[in-house]
């Protein structure tokens, strides 16, 4: 018994027994996942396969949805999640979407509307949360001359590192990301997947992709997802090179998908 409580302190998340449904649609089957702490870990699979649903489980976004229904457990640090505040848990757990969403305000203001919101007034404080934030997002060279500016000005790839400060601001432990990388250009693409490779240092990070390369390139771990099932998860490695079902076989070598 003390070997599984030493195996569940270092995972960030145990999922056990998941199925999602929303209405009468059985959207995830069966999830049985553990998130390492510390590492990169890929959800891969074709659209519609139940990936991004399962990312938004873990920092209850789903709960947003109505008619969505959760069986199983997910356990955050050992607590089951549906025992925790969501706003708590989401502070714990940041997430950066698909498109990137600055909010229409400064630079300064889209990375210190968070901490504002948890109660910090300090301008001193505000404002090396602010340059930190940016820092670790590799933003900071860029905007530090115009952080009064409005973040709507900034290019896509750039507004895509704004919300990762934004998310950093807030301290997380573990980052969610929901295809950070689809609505941008190679170059603005290579610059996240740096700075993923950067972050992976003081953060968790789970990423939903559609890009297998991608995947291969930034992700020590990955799962495979097929129509609401979670085929297989390995070393991303060993994955892709030695996959153990003809499912993941067929997939990444592209016969369908």
């Amino acid at each position: 018994m003390q070997d599984n409580k030493d195996m569940l302190d270092i995972l960030d998340f145990n999922i056990e027994h998941v199925n999602l449904y929303y209405g009468d649609k059985h959207t995830l089957k069966d999830v049985n996942l553990a998130i390492p702490h510390g590492k990169v870990t890929a959800f891969i699979g074709p659209s519609g396969c139940g990936k991004s649903t399962l990312l938004r489980c873990l920092n209850r976004m789903n709960d947003l949805i109505p008619n969505c229904k959760i069986e199983g457990s997910i356990l955050f640090k050992n607590t089951d999640i549906k025992m925790m505040n969501p706003i708590d848990l989401r502070t714990r757990v940041g997430m950066v979407f698909q498109q990137p969403n600055p909010f229409p305000m400064s630079i300064f203001d889209n990375v210190a509307y968070g901490p504002r919101c948890s109660g910090i007034r300090n301008k001193a404080q505000l404002q090396e949360i602010v340059i930190d934030s940016l820092k670790k997002a590799s933003l900071y060279d860029e905007v530090k001359d115009r952080l009064k500016d409005n973040a709507l000005g900034l290019s896509g790839g750039q507004q895509q590192r704004l919300c990762i400060a934004r998310t950093i601001a807030m301290k997380p432990e573990v980052i969610l990301m929901d295809e950070p990388t689809s609505a941008l250009d190679p170059i603005a693409t290579l610059k996240i997947e740096e700075l993923i490779a950067e972050l992976k240092n003081d953060y968790t990070i789970i990423i939903v992709t559609h890009n297998m390369q991608q995947a291969t390139r930034i992700s020590d771990k990955t799962a495979f997802f097929l129509l609401g099932e979670m085929v297989e998860f390995n070393d991303t490695d060993e994955l892709f090179k030695n996959p153990r079902d003809k499912r993941t076989e067929d997939y990444i070598t592209g016969r369908f998908g």
